[in-house]
């Protein structure tokens, strides 16, 4: 599919915590035809360091499809010959700086003065997220959802629908994701935006647009790679394999391992469409994740919809036991849940690179 990226905008928006946002505009795709009474859409919420681009290519020269094109497209498990799927670029946007991202956050221009919000941004929730996607939602006319779904931080937005908007939905899937961020991935996302707020070049957050702090975003989307990982994945790809021939690590402080300098190279080329300013302030979104309307782990009673929660037992993000006892907590709320498991050696990252398994129980749950 040749996916072609559209724009929302809202005048003004209102955050969870009162404060006031002119101009939001954010990106999104979809993915197959609204039916004439709409009742047909899949909204698709993206992970912490992902976008809207959930399928398809931009360009056919494109090396790479979006993370879930193994399930979304003409006769996949997500059928856009049967189903409506759209999915838009969050605010504060981690690729801010990629030209195929749409998002409003501290890098963009605050109409007041002229300049980047920096951190004069208003802080963001989770929830804000899901208001903006309601309001689209809401443009595109579309009354009930068929289903919400989305992995990690997508799985977050997806139960944070499912609290505050009960009666929207008639199915949720959300997947790698627990109903609370808990003190342990609390002072984990916390050390993901320390070394930007470490590196001298961050300037409390008043770096200009082309002089941002990359030492420190790098060194912050490393440990992003690495955890969502799995030591399967290292392991199994990089044993303890050094990075130059012959270059022993054993024998100088600059000689690394293979496993050293890819996740090192990964982090680099994300650090090139990232911004430094938005990292922070979604690790601040993830870390205040609250449900629904309480902001307690009781919200999750409130949910109504159908649903099927993926979990991976290798995740080290988010707590295989975790999801489990979100899934206990949203049927005790009389809702019907079923869960399966997501095997691979990609650790937290198995719901991204690893669903193709899950293909067929995720579509016999859309269409039931």
């Amino acid at each position: 599919m040749i996916v072609e990226k559209k724009v929302f905008e809202l005048p003004e928006f209102r955050t969870s915590g009162g404060q006031l946002i002119k101009n939001v505009r954010i990106g999104w795709e979809s993915y197959g035809t609204l039916n004439a009474d709409r009742s047909n859409a899949i909204l698709i919420a993206h992970y912490f360091s992902g976008t809207s681009h959930a399928a398809g290519r931009h360009a056919k020269e494109d090396v790479f499809p979006g993370y879930w094109d193994a399930l979304i497209g003409p006769g996949k498990a997500i059928d856009t010959d049967r189903y409506f799927v759209f999915s838009s670029d969050t605010l504060v946007n981690l690729n801010a700086r990629d030209p195929h991202v749409i998002t409003t956050g501290p890098a963009s221009i605050n109409p007041d003065t002229g300049k980047s919000y920096g951190l004069d941004f208003p802080l963001v929730t989770i929830r804000d997220f899901a208001a903006v996607q309601k309001a689209l939602v809401d443009y595109l006319g579309i009354r009930r959802l068929h289903a919400v779904m989305g992995p990690s931080m997508g799985g977050l937005q997806t139960l944070a629908w499912a609290a505050i908007y009960p009666d929207m939905m008639d199915r949720i899937v959300p997947v790698i994701c627990a109903g609370e961020v808990d003190a342990w991935l609390i002072a984990w996302l916390g050390l993901w935006g320390a070394p930007i707020i470490a590196d001298p070049a961050w300037k409390n957050g008043a770096y200009a647009l082309d002089e941002q702090p990359l030492a420190g975003l790098k060194l912050a989307l490393e440990l992003v790679t690495l955890q969502a990982n799995h030591w399967i994945w290292a392991d199994t790809q990089f044993g303890r394999t050094f990075a130059e021939p012959g270059a022993d690590p054993g024998n100088a402080l600059r000689n690394y391992f293979k496993a050293q300098t890819v996740v090192s190279g990964i982090a680099a080329e994300r650090a090139k469409i990232s911004d430094a300013n938005h990292l922070l302030y979604l690790v601040k979104a993830n870390q205040t994740f609250a449900v629904g309307p309480t902001g307690t782990v009781a919200d999750l009673e409130k949910i109504k919809a159908r649903t099927l929660l993926l979990y991976s037992p290798e995740d080290q993000v988010f707590r295989a036991a975790k999801s489990r006892a979100t899934a206990a907590a949203i049927a005790k709320g009389g809702a019907e849940v079923e869960t399966a498991e997501i095997h691979g050696p990609f650790g937290h990252a198995n719901g991204l690179f690893a669903m193709a398994p899950l293909g067929e129980k995720i579509r016999e749950f859309l269409a039931a």
